[in-house]
């Protein structure tokens, strides 16, 4: 079906090759959640032959990134971005969907980002998993080791990361992909190497486009900008396969903590990472092992500020969330962002909504109360049911406070 949808976008029903299929396939998946973007409304205006020739460059071996766009962001935290041309999301989903596969067989299970259903969500259920595990339903003491990498992003050295990407798809080729074939017969390994280079190749600073003013850059540490990453370190973040190789990078510390260092529960996002067990001299221990690991393997650094290592009856703080025994909720930062959008949806209701006005607000709200189910918050959305009048005028809460729906 999706053979046949192609052939008739192009205007043809003759065969067509399998890169340029598999170019259409990751054209669908780039533009999904971005269709209003200007990047993307430029490249849709010619899809056809913008695919094409991006096919053409591909095919020839002669493809080169756009230079990016380089803003910052303030929520949830300070970050510097380096967004890449939609004609570079394309490229980036087409690598993903061949390389992604492969790479899920070398994760451990508890790597949570960047991976089909193993969000931030799903990580928090796993360390509360954790957690009851090796306390036995919090009838015996253990704790939580909590660890972060200083400026992950910018201190991994491209061409190690390059190495270790080749290394893992070397252990991949001679797999099984179907009962009959493996990803050698499947895939174009010259293909994907070719990708693999051009990609973490590229320098992001080079013609980079800056969005803003250079006050923006005010307060961010040095560690968390690439303008002042050494020669030849750092991964722009924002791009879909920055976050695939951040998994990649780290999959040999997974595999060091779970085998050589024997811990059972231990789990990791991007570069935060947990290990939660009885005895608290051993995690003590482990830090020291750690930082050695990361230090001559991967040439990281544990940022200082970062470690915790507590009793899991005190609470843990984990992507957002604070884990307790027998329930969790969200951290004050959450509500804080919470309370401050629910100020703006107040006074725009002491006004005259918009039909579109309405929709917006009503999606914007019934998101973070579906994303409240998840945790013991009834208390605080009562409260917002009390003080807020609009909601007992134009909106109100239904279904024991799961969504808000406009009042007929």
């Amino acid at each position: 079906m999706f053979r046949k949808l192609i052939c008739v976008i192009c205007g043809t029903f003759l065969f067509m090759d399998k890169l340029l299929l598999d170019l259409f396939e990751a054209y669908y998946d780039a533009r999904r959640n971005k269709r209003n973007t200007h990047s993307q409304l430029k490249f849709e205006l010619d899809v056809e032959h913008n695919l094409i020739e991006l096919y053409d460059e591909i095919r020839e071996r002669r493809y080169q990134p756009y230079p990016c766009t380089c803003f910052i962001i303030e929520d949830p935290v300070k970050r510097e971005v380096f967004a890449s041309d939609f004609r570079d999301r394309v490229v980036h989903h087409l690598y993903y969907n061949y390389v992604s596969p492969m790479f899920e067989r070398m994760f451990i299970y508890d790597s949570y980002s960047c991976r089909k259903g193993k969000g931030t969500l799903f990580g928090i259920e796993r360390i509360e998993h954790h957690i009851r595990s090796c306390s036995q339903n919090y009838r015996q003491e253990c704790y939580v080791l909590k660890l972060d990498i200083r400026g992950y992003f910018m201190s991994i050295e491209r061409e190690r990361l390059k190495q270790e990407v080749l290394e893992m798809l070397e252990k991949c080729w001679k797999r099984k992909a179907t009962k009959r074939s493996s990803y050698e017969q499947l895939l174009n390994r010259e293909l994907i190497e070719y990708l693999t280079d051009v990609i973490i190749s590229r320098n992001p600073l080079a013609g980079c486009k800056i969005r803003g003013s250079e006050q923006d850059w005010e307060g961010l540490p040095l560690t968390k900008s690439l303008r002042y990453a050494p020669e030849g370190f750092g991964l722009p973040i924002g791009d879909l396969t920055s976050q695939l190789f951040s998994n990649v990078y780290l999959n040999k510390l997974d595999w060091f903590v779970k085998r050589d260092l024997g811990f059972k529960h231990y789990g990791r996002y991007v570069d935060d990472f947990y290990i939660v067990d009885r005895s608290k001299k051993r995690l003590q221990g482990a830090i020291e092992q750690i930082r050695a690991f990361l230090k001559t393997e991967l040439g990281l650094t544990l940022h200082p500020k970062k470690i915790v290592l507590r009793r899991v009856e005190e609470g843990v703080e984990f992507l957002g969330a604070i884990v307790r025994p027998y329930y969790r909720h969200v951290t004050k930062r959450t509500s804080r962002k919470f309370n401050r959008c629910w100020q703006e949806w107040d006074s725009m209701c002491r006004g005259d909504l918009s039909e579109e006005e309405s929709k917006e607000m009503l999606a914007s709200i019934n998101s973070y109360l579906g994303y409240f189910q998840h945790f013991r918050m009834k208390k605080f959305l009562k409260r917002k049911n009390i003080c807020i009048k609009f909601l007992n005028t134009q909106f109100q809460f239904v279904e024991d406070y799961k969504k808000v729906c406009k009042v007929r």
